[in-house]
Order: structure tokens, then C-alpha cells, then sequence
């Protein structure tokens, strides 16, 4: 994989460079699937498990970028944010010309499932609140709440990784999922622990890389968002669904530029 800068209005944009430069934009309208991960497809062309990246670009103010894959999947790394924040520091943001254009919501959106819900309040900020429980000692019901800087997310969210649970790693590769899976690049609970030598990141990781998630399923509507997210033990096909019925009806929202809100340099420094 790699991140190119990309003109102003371009948005994000998937390059398979082993299909003959084939883009598939970063947009709901190309959402196909949404269990585990979510994948775009454009003309049968597929990018898979976008959400991570997608995640740290967002949060971090990178709203133009061409990202050149040889493959379907974006790479897992070590299953967090972080490597990405690591590569955007070490190439710096461009700050373009053009004004953002931010999607404020203006009245309230929600989508329900039994014992599942998510929203978007009217906000002014983008904040986030999340809230999950799995039936486990070292996980339970955790919650986090924060506005989402990027000072705060590459901080607080980033370094989550993807997590999952011993008993179910047999049911997910007979759908095909996690080949690639190991204790380098997912968090794995069993009966009574967790069996990564290194341990968690946080007490709450897996709280925080659900966040990590439901930013990257957002990122799909395309604009910085204004709006309070409320998240009760959603999951990619419920954040999806959310931002399909706010996009659905505009009366929900406004697109504006807000020259008070900027992206502001990551906290390491990067000008």
C-alpha cells in the first residue's frame, strides 16, 4: 500500500494497481459488505476492510488521498490505527486552498436493532460516545466518551486493535475470515484471559477499537462530521445503515464551511 497526496475535491480514493488503476472512491455508495469488515466495490472491483485507514484519515483531517493497493484488502499491520498515524507523520499534511465543507446534522438520527442502537445528535463538534459489553472478565460492558481531535484519537483511539475470542476463531474461518489472524495483529481472548504476551493496550481496548471502527464506517459519507455519535453495541452493518438513512434525507443535515473548525497538525509535531 501506498498514500499519495491528491488534488483538492478528491476525496479518498482506492487505486488497485494491480487492476490497471482501477478507483474505487471511499463513499457509501460502493458499501458491499458490512459483517466483519467493510468492503467497497466498484464495476466488480473490491477493496476490503477499509475501516481502519479510513478511520485515521478522517480523524486526522486528510481529506484528499490516493491510496495505491496491488491487492483487495488494505493491510491489517498490527490490527490498530497506529502504523497509519506513524506514516502520516513521517510525510506531513498539506493544507489546501480550498474550505472544507463539513456535514453538520440538524436533527436527530437513529437506527435500532434488539438491544443495538446508534445516532447522530445536533452537534457543533464531533464527539463520540460508545458503549459495548461482551460476555467476558477482562471485557464486560466498557464506555468511552471524548471529542474526536486528531490529538485525541491519534491518543485515545488509534492504538486500539482489532479483537476476537477463542471459541469463535474456528466458525469465522470456515466463512473465510482471519487467515491472515495472529497475536501480532489481533487482540484474542480465551476462556479466561487474554493470550497476547504483551497484554492490552488499555483496560477498555476493545471499547476504544469499536470507536476506532464506527469513525472508519463514517468516514464514508465523504465530509468532516458535526454531530454527537451515540453507539450502543453497533456493529459495521448498523453504522452503515446509519449513515445511509441520514444521507437519504437531507432535511437531517447541512453541508457547510465553518472556517473556526481546521484540521490541526498531529500532536507529533508534523507542520
Amino acid at each position: 500500500m501506498e498514500l499519495l497526496p491528491a488534488p483538492a475535491g478528491t476525496g479518498i480514493v482506492f487505486v488497485r494497481t494491480d487492476l490497471e488503476d482501477f478507483e474505487v472512491p471511499a463513499s457509501w455508495k460502493y458499501v458491499t459488505r458490512v459483517s466483519y469488515a467493510t468492503s467497497l466495490m466498484r464495476q466488480g472491483v473490491l477493496v476490503s476492510t477499509t475501516e481502519h485507514l479510513l478511520s485515521v484519515l478522517y480523524s486526522m483531517g486528510i481529506d484528499n488521498a490516493y491510496v495505491r493497493l496491488d491487492n483487495l484488502e488494505v493491510p491489517i499491520l498490527d490490527g490498530s490505527g497506529r502504523p497509519f498515524i506513524e506514516l502520516l507523520e513521517a510525510a506531513g499534511i498539506r493544507r489546501l486552498r480550498r474550505r472544507r465543507r463539513y456535514l453538520r446534522v440538524r436533527r436527530p438520527v437513529t437506527v435500532e436493532a434488539p438491544g443495538k442502537r446508534v445516532s447522530i445528535l445536533p452537534a457543533d463538534r464531533f464527539l463520540l460516545s460508545c458503549d459495548v459489553f461482551f460476555d467476558h472478565p477482562m471485557v464486560g460492558r466498557q464506555r468511552l466518551e471524548l471529542e474526536v481531535t486528531p490529538e485525541t484519537y491519534a491518543r485515545e483511539i488509534a492504538p486500539a486493535r482489532t479483537f476476537g475470542f477463542a471459541h469463535e476463531l474456528d466458525k469465522m474461518r470456515d466463512m473465510g475470515l482471519i487467515r491472515g489472524a495472529n497475536l501480532a495483529n489481533a487482540v484474542c481472548f480465551d476462556a479466561s484471559g487474554v493470550m497476547n504476551p504483551e497484554g492490552l493496550r488499555f483496560p477498555d481496548e476493545c471499547c476504544r477499537h469499536k470507536a476506532l471502527d464506527l469513525i472508519g464506517d463514517l468516514a464514508l459519507l465523504g465530509r468532516p462530521l458535526l454531530g454527537h455519535v451515540v453507539a450502543e453495541r453497533a456493529g459495521h452493518a448498523m453504522h452503515f445503515a446509519l449513515v445511509s438513512r441520514l444521507i437519504s434525507d437531507p432535511s437531517l443535515y447541512e453541508l457547510l464551511s465553518w472556517d473556526a473548525v481546521e484540521p490541526v497538525p498531529i500532536a507529533a509535531g508534523v507542520p
